[in-house]
């Protein structure tokens, strides 16, 4: 199968995954957790409980897209582990796919992903630590993107229902859009949110949707090359430089060309 077709065949599950998360109504189907006594628990907003819930509802439509394709399909088996998913073609090749959420600032921008290390095994890329197969192995590497909208307001964390109360529970989130999209087609030239040393992504809709981000025209090696050796302020203290060799795309165009002259 060609990376394109990878692309819009499973963009044609769109629907699937839609119907599997959401109701009629465009509200999240999902109102709580419920325990033994059939109480049952509103969900925090909170993104990361959000995130890993939507990622386990949406692998059954995965399962069903990797049979359609006759791939063999790996699920990651520790978390925090990459990818998500491995899918493996008739003709031996790996495709990564990472399942990623975020949620509307407003209509034009999102919060954004986090699309993945830029340390580790993205630099070591025969090393088997804390992926599924050595990065090397992967001839691609997709992003499965959901977008969604916030519900704060009225969303009452300490208050219990019951089965009966099911159809008065409000959702936590709405209106859920997808994208998929070659990794390096919608990262940006900066480090995501925190602390940790991963990949951001570009945060306007069409760019996530168009895959039109910075590196998308300059291709996957320069993406590569970027990330490889790109430096956070501590990561050179430590290598002894007084800064990071670069800290953009347009820095390291200009470094990368001063090192060729």
């Amino acid at each position: 199968m060609k990376s394109d077709d990878f692309q819009n065949n499973l963009l044609k599950h769109t629907e699937d995954f839609r119907k599997i998360l959401a109701m009629p109504s465009g509200d999240w189907s999902v109102k709580g957790f419920i325990d033994v006594a059939k109480n049952i628990y509103t969900i925090s907003i909170d993104t990361k409980v959000v995130s890993k819930i939507i990622e386990l509802m949406m692998f059954p439509v995965l399962q069903k897209f990797a049979k359609e394709n006759n791939f063999k399909m790996d699920f990651c088996k520790e978390q925090y582990h990459y990818p998500d998913v491995t899918f493996i073609t008739k003709d031996k090749k790996k495709i990564a796919l990472d399942l990623k959420s975020t949620y509307r600032k407003n209509n034009d921008i999102v919060s954004g992903f986090t699309l993945g290390a830029f340390t580790g095994y993205f630099r070591y890329r025969d090393s088997k630590k804390n992926i599924t197969f050595p990065y090397k192995e992967y001839s691609k590497h997709y992003i499965l993107g959901v977008i969604y909208t916030q519900q704060e307001d009225r969303i009452d964390e300490n208050k219990v229902y019951s089965i009966d109360d099911l159809e008065e529970i409000l959702s936590v989130v709405k209106d859920f859009d997808f994208i998929v999209q070659e990794k390096y087609k919608i990262a940006k030239d900066r480090p995501g949110s925190g602390n940790t040393k991963n990949i951001g992504s570009c945060v306007k809709i069409s760019e996530l949707k168009e895959g039109t981000g910075p590196f998308s025209e300059l291709g996957v090696k320069i993406f590569d090359d970027f990330w490889i050796n790109y430096m956070t302020a501590e990561m050179s203290r430590s290598a002894k430089l007084r800064k990071p060799p670069y800290r953009n795309l347009k820095e390291y165009l200009k470094y990368r060309n001063t090192e060729n002259v």
